[in-house]
């Protein structure tokens, strides 16, 4: 489950692109000396990764809370079910859906410090946009967001954000350096990709919560018989 955040991540990468690509366009870097370029690359990535890793520990915090609640299973199943809907449903129906709507002064208050870290060239720049820059409202992020939740962990689902932010990384570092360096035909193909991959997710989120069995993917889930049978059989 964790490993299906990094492929989200680096299928949506061409998402990412079109959401936070024009900021990572727009980051001061130091044209002339590359290997300084590629090192302020990284500490912009490394701020977002550690907003996502947040975002990811208090949505975990959510799961586990409804784990305790006993309705884990069941969140499994209806947030797979969610993230299928997503991509079935048409696009034209969910034009007033907007989630972040609650906290939009919040969000016209990380857009408005994003625009004055820009302005700076200071140390500390690269490393703030990177974090403001993973509080700005997108799509992708939500679905994966999801998976956080799911995985009813806070520490599991902080992991979780930091691979999907990590599957990231590779397209948007290098379409930094090399623009146009995919083509129209294979941006449509990645592109189409990705809702696929979606419905796959969900689809093992679903299989997660029925508890079939499976080995990691769909264990049973732990009763109280199981634990008073492995209890008596470590009983001296």
């Amino acid at each position: 489950m964790l490993l299906s955040a990094l492929a989200l991540g680096f299928l949506g990468s061409l998402h990412c692109l079109g959401m936070c690509g024009p900021i990572a366009f727009m980051l001061p870097l130091d044209r002339k000396n590359k290997q300084r370029k590629l090192f302020q690359l990284f500490v912009y990535h490394f701020g977002r990764l550690v907003s996502y890793g947040l975002l990811g520990l208090a949505f975990g915090f959510v799961g586990k809370g409804l784990q305790l609640f006993g309705v884990q299973q069941k969140l499994s199943i209806a947030i797979g079910a969610i993230m299928i809907l997503l991509v079935l449903v048409p696009s034209r129906l969910l034009k007033g859906f907007h989630p972040t709507r609650p906290i939009y002064g919040l969000l016209n208050s990380v857009k408005s410090k994003l625009g004055e870290a820009l302005k700076r060239r200071s140390p500390d720049t690269f490393l703030t946009i990177g974090f403001l820059n993973g509080f700005l409202p997108c799509g992708l992020v939500y679905v994966a967001l999801f998976g956080a939740i799911a995985l009813g962990s806070p520490i599991q689902g902080s992991l979780y954000m930091v691979l999907f932010g990590i599957g990231t990384i590779p397209l948007m570092t290098s379409a930094v350096f090399a623009s146009g360096l995919f083509g129209t035909k294979a941006k449509s193909k990645i592109k189409k990709l990705v809702p696929v991959f979606v419905v796959v997710i969900g689809f093992m989120f679903i299989v997660r919560g029925l508890g079939l069995g499976i080995p990691y993917l769909s264990p049973k889930p732990v009763t109280q018989e199981m634990v008073s049978t492995d209890l008596e059989c470590h009983q001296p």
